[in-house]
């Protein structure tokens, strides 16, 4: 049986090796969720040793973790690009490094961040590699206004979505104000073929798949961390 703290320490050091790739000077993206933790805390432990980094983060929690350890923030602007994202993933296809991300509740402002970054590196422990996305939910971000005829949509595209909700029963909301689907994906649906078709549904926000985004991913495992890069 694998414990919480046997896998933390797997992401944990898979996040110490990622962050040796920042350098004095950049412009870094920091993720958010339960790997992206870790991230921040070691680039945090960087900056009070010297470096000079400025951080972008992608939720609210992030951007408080990183204040407490000391990184400075900004915000992305226009003419900006971020010269490294390290962020976690739900889900990693091992042939392309493809993702599903998003079940942190951040995937809007993650995939603003990565798109706008030279590089997006991934962490992430060895469960989340997969020979074919949608082990999981697909997070699929949407407009509460209108969401039932959204998700509507998104069935008729043979993705079986359902409303993600908080403890006490009411819809999450992001940190932009959105609702969240988590879908299931049937067996003949590729990610591929799927994504184009979520981008044109009116009412849909952002979608989970991060395609061709990803140039490495740090994959902590029981023999210690291994670098998949894109092929």
């Amino acid at each position: 049986m694998v414990h919480d703290r046997d896998v933390n320490s797997l992401k944990r050091a898979a996040a110490d090796a990622a962050v040796a790739l920042v350098e004095d000077g950049m412009i870094v993206g920091l993720g958010t969720g339960s790997t992206a933790v870790f991230v921040v805390e070691a680039i945090g432990k960087r900056v009070r040793a010297g470096l000079r980094v400025v951080g972008v983060p992608t939720s609210a929690n992030t951007s408080e973790q990183a204040r407490a350890l000391g990184i400075p923030l900004t915000e992305l602007t226009e003419e900006m690009r971020v010269d490294l994202t390290i962020d976690g993933a739900d889900e990693v296809e091992i042939d392309s490094l493809d993702l599903i991300k998003g079940r942190g509740g951040a995937l809007l402002r993650e995939k603003i961040v990565a798109s706008a970054s030279e590089r997006l590196v991934i962490v992430v422990d060895d469960s989340k590699i997969v020979e074919r996305l949608g082990r999981g939910a697909l997070p699929i971000e949407v407009v509460p206004f209108g969401w039932r005829a959204t998700m509507h949509k998104i069935r008729d595209l043979d993705a079986i979505p359902s409303l993600r909700k908080g403890p006490d029963g009411s819809p999450f909301i992001s940190d932009g104000g959105h609702y969240i689907l988590d879908c299931v994906l049937s067996g003949g649906c590729t990610p591929a073929s799927l994504a184009p078709k979520l981008d044109s549904v009116v009412g849909l926000v952002e979608h989970g798949l991060f395609l061709g985004m990803a140039s490495q991913v740090f994959v902590g495992g029981a023999d210690g961390v291994k670098v998949l890069s894109r092929r």
